[in-house]
């Protein structure tokens, strides 16, 4: 409490103890008018009093800060949460595996993350090409089922769509369908995700392919946010090879920066565009490295302010509803193909690729 507010809650004390043993008290006599109030009041004994009295006391509110429950007069509009939707591609298997490490391990350590941290339902688009070389990874798939998450296409060979036809494209995606009907009967599998985010070096081969999808009621899950993670999980192979656990550390501290450059990327661009901070979808893989970092990066995220939603709830966002009609040769994010159509700049971020391949060679 500020001493002044002491001193004066002690005046107080003394002036009503004054009018109480004055000649002509309160306590039994009408409340006198403004004459009688000053001079039946015997001041002579509270000089001090008379003096903040008649010369005037600071004011209270001056003196007094307000309650804090107090509202404030106005207050900042309130901002929508940011949100981001985590999807993983290049199931059931992506990348090598450090000495001593199985390939069920990634996936397991993912699902385990993900329950841990209480994310909702994530999707992993699937390559079936992976299980037909090696039968027994249909089991991943179905533990990433059963662990309350859900998958989508991905392709059965992972094919660029750049560097092949339309057809052959189109039949790779059909090759994918009979094994995610077995694995997933019930599950909402129709989503596609291209592999290496490139939907058509020319518009006649886009349009055939998204012609050949929305017939076939898929919905393409695009990505608004990639800082390119699959490039940590071949140089942390190696640098366990070699047991250099200081590179190690380095490509920690690294994974995480350039996530954390790559939020700003993608934000930026979206308000460009927008004016506002749309849904986010992430693009990661089912690599070692990215399932060591999980943890880590979900903690980023959070850190950054955003909340975990479903691909389906970030992609009902009117954003995901506009297609650019653009080609764009060698891929990219739906708001990079926007900004193409668009004419708008898309920000500077740095590319980490040279130097982590320079790494633990």
């Amino acid at each position: 409490m500020p001493a002044s507010f002491v001193f004066f809650a002690y005046l107080s004390a003394q002036f009503w103890a004054a009018i109480r043993h004055s000649q002509h008290g309160f306590a039994t006599h009408p409340l006198p008018s403004a004459g009688r109030y000053t001079s039946d009041m015997n001041f002579s004994r509270f000089p001090a009093l008379a003096t903040l009295i008649f010369c005037g006391l600071p004011p209270l509110a001056a003196q007094v800060s307000p309650p804090a429950s107090q509202p404030a007069t106005q207050q900042a509009p309130l901002q929508a949460p940011l949100q981001i939707a985590i999807t993983f591609d290049d199931l059931p298997a992506h990348g090598p595996l450090p000495p001593g490490e199985f390939r069920p391990e990634p996936i397991r350590s993912i699902l385990k993350t993900l329950k841990a941290e209480r994310l909702p339902p994530v999707y992993g688009f699937v390559n079936g090409f992976r299980v037909a070389e090696y039968p027994y990874q249909i089991e991943l798939l179905r533990e990433w089922i059963a662990s309350g998450n859900a998958l989508g296409s991905h392709t059965w060979s992972h094919p660029a769509l750049d560097k092949m036809s339309a057809k052959k494209y189109i039949a790779n995606i059909a090759e994918n369908e009979p094994l995610l009907k077995k694995v997933d009967p019930h599950g909402d599998w129709h989503w596609f995700r291209y592999p290496y985010l490139e939907e058509g070096n020319t518009l006649e081969k886009r349009d055939a392919v998204r012609g050949y999808l929305f017939d076939h009621q898929y919905k393409i899950a695009d990505v608004t946010l990639d800082f390119g993670d699959y490039l940590w999980n071949d140089t942390y192979a190696r640098c366990a090879v070699r047991h250099d656990e200081t590179s190690i550390a380095s490509l920690h501290d690294s994974y995480l920066a350039t996530a954390d450059e790559y939020i700003t990327y993608s934000r930026t661009l979206s308000q460009r565009l927008y004016g506002r901070d749309i849904p986010y979808v992430l693009l990661l893989h089912v690599g070692a490295f990215d399932a060591r970092m999980l943890p880590d990066l979900i903690a980023l995220f959070r850190r950054r302010g955003f909340q975990f939603v479903t691909l389906p709830q970030a992609e009902s966002d009117a954003a995901y509803s506009v297609d650019p009609k653009v080609a764009y040769p060698g891929g990219g994010l739906l708001i990079e193909l926007t900004a193409s159509a668009r004419n708008v700049n898309t920000p500077d971020a740095s590319e980490p690729e040279a130097q982590l391949n320079r790494m633990c060679r």
